[in-house]
C-alpha cells in the first residue's frame, strides 16, 4: 500500500484580546516567539522566558527594525494598539521613531546632568591635582557665586546666562573675583568638553571683567595702614588682617590657619608644603603682637581652624571687607582707594626695605624661593630663621610705630 501521505495542520491566527494576550506560552522547545496581532500588521506580542512585551516591526530605509512598546502586564491591548498605532503614522510621514525615540532618551539623559552634578565631578577629578587653596578657592566659586546655575542642565547653560551671571558677581563681589570666578568656570567648561559632557565651553567670547587693567602694585601709605589697623574689629577678620601686616602671610595661610599649625610655646607657625603657594613648608617666627592675637583668638569646640565657621576656615572675605571700607568711609569722613588684601603683602615687603632689611631676608619673609633658585640653592642650606625673626621683630616695631601715631588733622 502507497505511504499516506502527511497531513499538513494550518495554525490559524487566533484574534487578539486581553485575555488571550495573558495566556500566550513559550512551548517547550522556545525561548523566544512573536505572535503576531492578525489585525494590525507588523504589531504583535513578543514572548520570552521572562516577559513578554508588544511590540512593532517595521522597515525604515531599506532595514527591518523592531521596537518594543512596553510590558503586557502594564499596558493593555488598546493602549499598546494605539501607540502602536502612532509608531505607524510617523513612519508614512519619514520619520524614525527610534531615531526620535533616543534623541528623547538623550536629552532626558542630559536633564539629569545639572551643573551642579558637573561640579562635583570636576571637583573630585581635581582634588588632588590642585593646591588645598586653589581647590578650596574653587568650591567657593561653584557653590556660592556660580549657585544660580546649579539646578541648569550642564548642556542649557549658554554666553547669555554666563554673562548674567557674572554681571551680578561683578556688581556684588567685584571685578577680581568675578574674573577668578570666570576663570574657574571656563576651566570646568573646558574639562567637560573632554568627558563628553558638553560640546562647547559658553565662557569663551563673555567679558573678563578685569581685561586691560593693570597688574595690582598698590602699596599702603602709613596713614591707609594707620587707619585700617584702627578700624580693625576684635573678630576674626580683624585678627586675620592684623596678622597679615605682622606676618605678610597670604590671605588663605592665615584664614585657614589650624591650630596645630600653632606653635604658641615656640612662637612660631608651622605651615606645611600642601598650605602654602610655592609648595615649600614655612616656619615663621611670631612676633610679640602677633602672638597675642593668636592666644586672644576663641578656641571653638569641635574646630581645628582658627578662623571661620562651620566648615573650613574663613571665608567670608568679600562681605567683611566691604564691611571695614564702610566703617573706614563712616570714621574717616572718606572711602580709602581700592585696596585689596594683597595690597598689605606688598605694603610689608616694601616697608622692609625702607627700614633696611636686606632683599634676600625679605623675600624668605614671604616665602619667595628665588633665593633658593640656581647655585645659591644648591650650596647655601642655612635656614636665615634669626635673620628672619629680626626682620619681623623690626617690621613689628615700625609698623606698631605707625599705627600709634595720633590721626592726621
Amino acid at each position: 500500500m502507497p505511504a499516506a501521505m502527511p497531513v499538513e495542520i494550518v495554525r490559524i491566527p487566533q484574534r487578539f484580546t486581553d485575555a488571550y494576550i495573558r495566556r500566550l506560552k513559550l512551548g517547550a522547545d522556545e525561548s523566544d516567539r512573536i505572535e503576531w496581532d492578525p489585525e494590525m500588521p507588523g504589531f504583535g506580542v513578543r514572548l520570552r522566558s521572562t516577559k513578554a512585551v508588544y511590540v512593532v516591526q517595521y522597515r525604515f530605509q531599506k532595514a527591518t527594525q523592531r521596537e518594543s512598546l512596553g510590558d503586557v502586564r502594564r499596558l493593555n491591548l488598546d493602549e499598546a494598539r494605539k501607540v502602536a498605532r502612532q509608531f505607524f503614522a510617523k513612519l508614512e510621514l519619514g520619520i524614525d521613531p527610534r531615531a526620535e525615540k533616543r534623541k528623547s532618551d538623550e536629552a532626558a539623559e542630559a536633564a539629569k546632568l545639572t551643573f551642579k552634578t558637573v561640579v562635583d565631578l570636576y571637583l573630585k577629578a581635581k582634588e588632588t591635582k590642585m593646591r588645598p587653596n586653589t581647590y578650596r578657592a574653587a568650591e567657593v566659586y561653584f557653590n556660592v557665586k556660580w549657585s544660580p546655575l546649579h539646578r541648569k542642565p550642564i548642556g542649557t547653560i549658554d554666553r547669555k546666562a554666563v554673562a548674567e551671571q557674572m554681571r551680578r558677581i561683578v556688581s556684588e563681589h567685584g571685578a577680581t573675583s568675578a574674573a577668578r570666578a570666570r576663570s574657574n568656570l571656563s576651566a570646568l567648561f573646558a574639562w567637560a568638553m573632554k568627558e563628553g559632557m558638553v560640546d562647547a565651553n559658553p565662557v569663551v567670547g563673555t567679558n573678563n571683567p578685569i581685561e586691560g587693567q593693570q597688574a595690582r602694585d598698590r602699596v599702603l601709605t602709613d596713614e591707609e595702614l594707620r587707619i585700617i589697623w584702627r578700624n580693625c574689629l576684635d573678630d576674626d577678620f580683624g585678627r586675620i588682617v592684623r596678622l597679615l601686616l605682622l606676618t605678610a602671610c597670604r590671605r588663605d595661610e592665615i584664614g585657614w590657619l589650624r591650630w596645630p599649625e600653632v606653635d604658641l610655646s615656640g612662637s612660631r607657625l608651622l605651615l606645611p608644603a600642601e598650605r602654602t603657594k610655592p609648595g615649600r613648608a614655612l616656619q615663621m617666627p611670631l612676633v610679640p603682637t602677633a602672638r597675642a592675637i593668636l592666644e586672644g583668638a576663641p578656641r571653638r569646640l569641635g574646630r581645628q581652624y582658627v578662623f571661620g565657621g562651620s566648615g573650613g576656615g574663613f571665608g567670608a572675605w568679600s562681605w567683611c571687607k566691604l564691611a571695614i571700607d564702610g566703617r573706614i568711609a563712616a570714621a574717616e569722613g572718606r572711602a580709602l582707594p581700592h585696596w585689596t588684601l594683597h595690597d598689605l603683602r606688598r605694603t610689608v615687603r616694601t616697608g622692609m626695605s625702607k627700614i633696611g632689611v636686606q632683599p634676600h631676608v625679605a623675600e624668605l619673609v614671604l616665602n619667595h624661593v628665588a633665593h633658593r633658585s640656581g647655585v645659591v640653592g644648591v650650596y647655601d642650606h642655612h635656614d636665615y630663621q634669626p635673620e628672619i625673626a629680626n626682620a619681623l621683630a623690626k617690621w613689628e616695631a615700625h609698623l606698631l610705630e605707625i599705627v600709634a601715631k595720633a590721626p592726621s588733622p
